[in-house]
């Protein structure tokens, strides 16, 4: 008999995963009659698409021809001199959280996600990005990877080495959110109870995708592009000039800028 909610029953934290993401990918890639070969090691989630569009429509990025996923499509771009893997619409938790095992497996060494959020404390006009410290764990993929806690939090090695971000040109601030699974049940009580935990803005990804990056050891930076108030005003969910690409793109730069300037 089950005594206990499925989420939170029959987790065995440190026991291996029967089902692992290299056996799918060598599958996928045996189907696709795909070559082997890797992604690029610093690659982003563009849930939204708009990236990913960009790449594909304007031609300055190229499909990768490794990448196996039955799902999305990677381009590689070009920033800063490295090669970047852009994936688009890999909406909510568990999405996200199997594109990231996914490339992982294929190469991968930095995953950088940069999602729409709603947002819950005014502290700027919209749009705006927030570094994501900590995102409470109002969804269910992260209880597959660690214990139950109130927040999943970025490493704090990885904090460390992108600090400088909040100091750069481009508006980004650190601090708090709150990821759901279910964005049309953001309840007045839910927003409330977010504000009294000084969360600031609300999203689909990062408490899952940190959860992974602690359980799997893997390197995961997650940033909120607050866009909009809950569609409470006209004219919301603006990203700005071009979709917000070139912020976007600025954003990447600047992580890719201070990620190489830590490690001199």
């Amino acid at each position: 008999m089950i005594n206990k909610l499925p989420l939170l029953a029959n987790k065995f934290y440190h026991r291996p995963s029967v089902f692992n993401p290299a056996n799918l990918l060598k599958q996928a890639r045996r189907q696709k009659s795909l070559p082997s070969g890797s992604v690029p090691e610093i690659c982003v989630l563009d849930p939204d698409g708009d990236l990913s569009s960009y790449i594909q429509d304007s031609s300055v990025g190229k499909r990768n021809p490794y990448w196996a996923c039955y799902h999305t499509d990677l381009y590689n771009l070009k920033i800063k001199g490295l090669a970047v893997g852009i994936v688009g619409r890999a909406v909510g938790a568990s999405f996200a959280v199997l594109v990231a095992e996914e490339l992982f497996a294929s190469g991968c060494r930095l995953l950088i996600s940069i999602t729409s959020a709603g947002q819950i404390k005014p502290v700027h006009q919209p749009p705006y990005f927030i570094l994501i410290d900590r995102a409470l764990r109002d969804e269910g993929t992260s209880y597959h990877y660690i214990k139950g806690s109130v927040y999943a939090c970025i490493r704090p090695d990885i904090l460390a080495r992108l600090k400088g971000i909040v100091k750069k040109k481009l508006l980004v601030i650190q601090g708090a959110v709150w990821t759901t699974d279910a964005p049309f049940r953001e309840t007045k009580e839910a927003i409330t109870f977010a504000r009294s935990e000084n969360l600031l803005a609300v999203e689909m990804e990062a408490a899952a995708l940190y959860a992974f990056a602690q359980a799997r050891k893997k390197k995961v930076v997650c940033f909120a592009h607050v866009t909009n108030q809950m569609g409470l005003i006209d004219k919301d969910f603006e990203k700005g000039k071009d979709n917000g690409n070139a912020v976007l793109l600025a954003l990447i730069s600047n992580v890719i800028c201070e990620w190489k300037n830590y490690a001199k």
